[in-house]
């Protein structure tokens, strides 16, 4: 389900992004749904098995690299730059140390890997202006995971609004992330295909 946000002002900010989260909540949102706010439009999607299990082996493969304690999330807001960018990712990993900020949130300038899984609904999200917004912000690593195609893509190296490097990968083939995390490969052969 997609809404477009039509009394935004022209420029927008995180007291704008807090008060249409603040709206979503109070609209109910039906539990396994994901939210976000991308490039001004209110986006649901449902989270099915297939999706948390993907997740769930990102989630797992780094904290057994980087340890419990590592601070990452799944589907926990964070406001990108851009106009209305409330983005939830998937995963999300951040700088060691990375402390929230005065309204409890993490900043997206402490995040160093972030995945996303394909839900068919929202791909071209995925794809397009979050790919976008992550290399902008300076994101080293983004990783989609694709359990229709069975197919990851790991985009490195930003520069400006895009990625420099774009490498195309089969379930199965490790992901090797040695340039930015050393001696860490992150293993696709147990996710899940839809």
């Amino acid at each position: 389900m997609t809404i477009e946000l039509t009394d935004r002002t022209e420029t927008a900010g995180s007291a704008e992004l807090d008060d249409w989260f603040e709206r979503l909540e109070q609209a109910h949102i039906p539990a396994g749904y994901k939210v976000e706010i991308v490039e001004g439009y209110v986006f649901m999607a449902p989270q099915p098995d297939v999706h948390w299990q993907t997740i769930r082996r990102i989630v797992r493969a780094l904290e057994d690299r980087f340890g419990m304690d590592t601070p990452v999330t799944s589907d926990v807001r964070i406001d990108f730059p851009g106009e209305l960018n409330g983005f939830a990712p998937d995963v999300a990993k951040f700088a060691d140390g990375a402390e929230k900020n005065e309204l409890g949130r993490r900043r997206y300038q402490d995040v160093e890997f972030v995945a996303e899984v394909i839900f068919k609904g929202t791909a071209e999200n995925d794809y397009g202006p979050k790919k976008g917004v992550y290399a902008a912000a300076g994101i080293p690593v983004y990783v989609i995971a694709d359990p229709y195609l069975g197919r990851c893509r790991v985009f490195t190296h930003p520069q400006g609004d895009d990625y420099r490097s774009d490498l195309s990968l089969t379930y199965g083939e490790p992901i090797h992330l040695n340039d930015t995390f050393p001696d860490f490969s992150l293993s696709t052969a147990e996710f899940p295909r839809d």
